[in-house]
Order: structure tokens, then sequence, then C-alpha cells
């Protein structure tokens, strides 16, 4: 999974969760993400590009970095 900016993702579909992992070390995790748009991001071709039209503003989210821990924030 090349990618410039991410180095990293999980998806726990149970709980519908997208954890992404940036190349600059931060962690954040997004909050009722179908697993079809997993799936997709998965898929897709670049994985920054996808993210920044698909997932960013899209899910709440808060960032889960160990030791910098932020509140949740609401999508768009």
């Amino acid at each position: 999974m090349p990618s410039n900016v991410i180095s990293s993702f999980t998806y726990e579909p149970e709980r519908r969760r997208l954890v992404v992992t940036f190349v600059t070390g931060r962690v954040y995790e997004y909050a009722d993400v179908p697993a079809e748009a997993a799936a997709n991001f998965r898929a897709s071709f670049s994985k920054g590009v996808f993210f920044n039209e698909n997932v960013r503003n899209r899910y709440p989210c808060r960032e889960i970095t160990p030791g910098g821990e932020r509140p949740v924030r609401a999508g768009r």
C-alpha cells in the first residue's frame, strides 16, 4: 500500500470503525464508516486521494495517537 500520506489503516466491520495511521505517525479513528467505503478504500489506487474525497470530513473522528488523544469531531 504505497502512499505519500497514509502509512496504514484497519477496519473493524462489527464496530464500523476505520483507523488510519498517517506517515507523520498520527492515528485517527473514524466512526460509522460503512463496510463498502472501507472496501473501496482498500481497493483504491491512490489511498490519499480516496481518503480526501471519501473519508476526511465525512465521518466523525478523533485523534487516537498514543499521547495525543483529541475529542471527537463531527463530520460534515
